[in-house]
């Protein structure tokens, strides 16, 4: 498969730049940034045909021009998402001690009689404490 995405212009094989969606309930067409990936109803399209492109008669043509760039992530924002994930799994944070942690974590090694191992279920998740 190839990794670059083709305009989905019958006749266009030049690679794409923008895509564009269709929002039928606001009878709006949005055409913006190149998608992570290829969407269902979403169509790829090169910056010739993004840009020349005429929404149907009656409908709203929006662009979004341009991706942004990220927000950079600074350690403090790493240590605030870890401590989050912390509180959330109820265990304590840097500060706590050794003795402390392994008291409130169950052990790894105690495996259940249906092959699974201990720990705080969420969902999907499991929180498996350290050993």
């Amino acid at each position: 498969m190839s990794a670059v995405r083709l305009c989905s212009k019958v006749s266009c094989s030049r690679s794409a730049a923008a895509t564009m969606t269709y929002v039928h309930a606001d009878a709006c067409v949005v055409i913006g940034p190149l998608s992570r990936r290829a969407e269902p109803g979403a169509h790829d399209l090169c910056a010739e045909h993004a840009a020349k492109l005429t929404p149907p008669v009656g409908w709203q043509l929006i662009r979004i021009e341009g991706e942004q760039a990220p927000p950079e992530r600074t350690h403090d924002d790493l240590l605030a998402i870890a401590d989050a994930v912390r509180e959330a799994a109820g265990r304590p944070g840097e500060g706590a001690s050794a003795h402390e942690t392994a008291a409130s974590s169950p052990s790894t090694s105690e495996a259940r009689s249906d092959g699974s191992m201990p720990g705080r279920k969420h969902g999907h998740l499991r929180i498996i404490g350290d050993s």
